[in-house]
């Protein structure tokens, strides 16, 4: 007796976007909320769903920008390979409405910062800044960038080692 259904996720004919299948299997799913500079210092803010831990020597994270539907890279991926730099926060409940505010799209070069309404601090170890309200934020510096797929929505895994830990206090 067969108990499951079974899904090909590249049939033409699912029914269905098989990433609905998979965030409902993954979950939760925490949110990187990556902070990072492009190569003329314009600072970026942006949230990703796909992120988790990936090793502990040395210390590491993994996050997914995917691609854009026109199938170029998102502004994120585009700075971390100019820089090779970056800083990834959790979000608490109370951050909800700013983080969704830098999901927007807006073109290359403009900061998302200010519709945040979040604070820049400096951080210790790599240029772009970190969120003050955070709760905990990751300072990364660039390992590798994995590309998997091409066009809109092909993975770009990117594997960082963590320099730093900031955990807020209380």
């Amino acid at each position: 007796m067969n108990t499951h259904h079974a899904f090909d996720p590249k049939a033409p004919d699912l029914g269905f976007d098989p990433y609905d299948l998979l965030i409902h299997a993954v979950a939760p799913r925490p949110i990187a909320f990556v902070s990072t500079l492009s190569a003329d210092g314009v600072p970026n803010l942006a949230p990703f769903s796909f992120f988790m831990g990936a090793g502990s020597n040395p210390v590491s994270v993994c996050f997914s920008p995917c691609t854009k539907e026109d199938g170029s890279f998102k502004d994120t991926l585009r700075n971390i390979h100019a820089t090779g730099e970056y800083v990834i926060h959790t979000v608490s409940g109370a951050m909800t409405q700013g983080m969704v505010a830098t999901s927007r799209p807006v073109p290359y070069g403009v900061s998302e910062w200010p519709d945040s309404g979040f604070t820049a601090v400096p951080s210790l170890k790599v240029k772009p800044p970190r969120v003050q309200e955070a709760p905990f934020a990751m300072e990364c510096k660039l390992h590798t960038v994995v590309h998997h797929g091409s066009g809109p929505d092909a993975a770009n895994y990117i594997i960082g080692e963590v320099v730093m830990f900031h955990v807020a206090q209380g």
